[in-house]
């Protein structure tokens, strides 16, 4: 079977998955775009990847305009041209699409239909909810209608997929009970971290004497920080770590929440705070382990359409979690299922704060959540039993008929 895979993101789960679907005999083209700003996976061939797996970046040559709302819309529609392009030279039998914004998934969707392949919408976010809260907060009645059209274009695109992958079962009572799109194959497959890219680490290792850091107890934040969390939460930290020399706040993240962390951190003289960027696929193993606590947030409104993946890297590593958002969303809820950690909703910043630091000193409670997330993580993150569940959505029936 000729699969292709498009991740808007780049994401080393997805590399994975390619790299697996390859081993399997499959004709795997992995297709990302390049300028997107977010930690990446393995996405260039490597030692020992079968000769019929290609990783390609789409490129537009120029800076990705993510917080230039206009501009930002006509790159993601070019984007997805690009990989429309590269979909009708390929010719798959079938194209699973992720992380790709409504504007370029519409162009992929074209594309793999110009073709007659099978497309398999992989629903990682709820886009049109995230932008209709967004817009509406900017732009009022204007966002509220925006918001409306790109419902419309989700509903539309969702609707005239050969199978729907969602993350969650609360994405799929969304798709069903509030999209109304009943007509579609919906498998629930959730998400996972690549488990042989995140070995445990020792907290001394060569990342961590590199930045200073291992002789410190550290409370380490990792991947993307955007409209979706709230960097202030990290600023509570670090401020109430201030104090004591031998504690610090990690942010390994890039863009203008982070820029502001660093304009507070300069405002208030936050030896505390150590903001490094983001860091190499390589270094993850090693960036996870300096961590003493890992956090991840989210706001409340957001719980409803995005679930962080960071918690499933987070999981492998080891280390505890504590997760800073709506406690119905489903990284929360494998938190305290696994009982890899803590689990603080939006309105406890108190707590959060305070319980954070108390988690910070007490090493047989890390120990302990630690060990109980990357025994979960072993069980679950088998990416040859994942495998087979995609091949399984690959090859059910296509609607092409419908289309013809």
């Amino acid at each position: 079977m000729r699969i292709a895979l498009t991740d808007y993101s780049g994401h080393a789960f997805t590399a994975q998955l390619a790299r697996a679907l390859a081993e399997r005999g499959h004709d795997v083209v992995h297709l990302h775009f390049a300028e997107f700003q977010t930690p990446k996976g393995r996405l260039a061939r490597i030692l020992g990847d079968p000769s019929h797996l290609t990783f390609e970046a789409i490129s537009l040559g120029e800076p990705f305009a993510k917080h230039n709302l206009l501009r930002r819309r006509f790159q993601e529609a070019e984007v997805g041209r690009r990989l429309a392009v590269r979909l009708r030279e390929f010719r798959p039998d079938v194209t699973l699409a992720g992380n790709l914004p409504l504007d370029a998934l519409r162009h992929v969707q074209a594309g793999t239909r110009d073709v007659r392949a099978r497309f398999v919408f992989w629903q990682q976010d709820i886009y049109s909810e995230a932008i209709s809260r967004i817009l509406k907060q900017k732009l009022s009645f204007v966002g509220g209608a925006i918001g409306f059209w790109y419902r419309t274009l989700e509903k539309q695109l969702l609707s005239m997929s050969d199978a729907i992958v969602v993350i969650a079962d609360d994405f799929a009572d969304h798709v069903r009970n509030v999209m109304h799109v009943n007509q579609v194959p919906i498998h629930v497959i959730e998400n996972w971290a690549p488990l042989a890219d995140i070995p445990t680490r020792p907290k001394q290792n060569a990342w961590a004497k590199a930045h200073s850091l291992h002789d410190k107890r550290v409370i380490l934040y990792t991947g993307t920080l955007g409209m979706k969390h709230d960097p202030s939460r990290l600023l509570a930290l670090a401020q109430a770590l201030a104090p004591r020399n031998d504690c610090a706040v990690v942010i390994a993240s890039e863009g203008p929440a982070v820029d502001w962390l660093q304009s507070k951190k300069a405002e208030l003289n936050l030896a505390s705070l150590i903001i490094v960027g983001f860091q190499p696929v390589d270094a993850y193993p090693d960036v996870l382990a300096t961590g003493d606590v890992l956090v991840s947030i989210l706001e409340d409104d957001a719980g409803v359409f995005s679930v962080p993946s960071k918690v499933l890297s987070y999981l492998c590593a080891g280390r505890p979690i504590v997760f800073h958002g709506p406690d119905n969303n489903l990284a929360a809820k494998t938190v305290v299922r696994t009982g890899s950690g803590l689990v603080f909703a939006g309105s406890r910043r108190d707590d959060f704060v305070s319980q954070t630091i108390q988690l910070l000193d007490d090493s047989e409670r890390r120990a302990r959540m630690g060990t109980n997330g990357r025994a979960y993580a072993v069980k679950t993150f088998d990416i040859a039993n994942i495998a087979s569940r995609f091949e399984t959505v690959f090859n059910a029936e296509s609607k092409l008929a419908q289309y013809q």
